[in-house]
């Protein structure tokens, strides 16, 4: 199976066990959103340092400077806005203006790309994007008011998405310039080299 194939592959699993959600959270009632967001932190928080710690990675987390922790903690109010905001509105039957949120989402994210990151977009993509939108604006008239729970939702996520793109961007070019002996970078040959991150951003070192 090729990179690109497993990429969708995985893709389309998560999807499929994020669809799941709306079939588990109401499951945990009595327990609140906000008591259902609090436990998702803290086992998340669990697991993720447990997996550090398999990997001798804990050390790492000295070495992140204020810049870092400061996208960082922006990054974990915007994931934790997000998480609220769907597991709220899937236990008050708002199924379907999270769902629409979540479809919102590409188009703020590609907004912030071209806006924050200036990434800039071809001729199809800049189509398929008035596509998206103007679905987008026919799905929202149809609900009959303003989805306000969808736009918290896509833009929460889209902050997320946008914060964990630019630390991910960073991370890599550490990576690349830290792979030598102690004390000396690895060193490139003169030609630039290009990274490209989960974001399909390029980061050139």
């Amino acid at each position: 199976m090729t990179k690109a194939a497993r990429g969708l592959l995985y893709g389309v699993l998560a999807y499929m066990l994020w669809g799941l959600f709306p079939l588990f959270w109401p499951l945990l009632e009595p327990a609140s959103p906000l008591e259902i967001l609090a436990c998702r932190i803290v086992f998340s928080l669990a697991v993720v340092a447990i997996l550090l710690a398999a990997r001798k990675q804990l050390g790492g987390l000295r070495r992140l400077d204020r810049r870092t922790l400061s996208r960082l903690c922006i990054a974990g109010v915007a994931i934790a806005v997000n998480w609220g905001a769907y597991i709220w509105g899937v236990n008050n039957a708002h199924v379907v203006e999270t769902s629409l949120g979540y479809f919102i989402n590409p188009l703020i994210t590609i907004g912030l790309g071209v806006l924050v990151l200036r990434e800039r977009l071809r001729g199809g993509q800049w189509l398929a994007v008035a596509l998206g939108a103007v679905a987008v604006a026919i799905l929202s008239f149809d609900y009959g008011r303003l989805p306000w729970l969808a736009l918290l939702l896509a833009i929460s996520f889209g902050t997320w998405n946008d914060t964990g793109a630019s630390f991910c961007a960073k991370e890599a070019v550490t990576r690349c310039t830290s792979t030598g002996p102690p004390g000396k970078p690895r060193r490139f040959p003169a030609t630039t080299t290009s990274i490209r991150t989960s974001q399909g951003r390029s980061v050139k070192t």
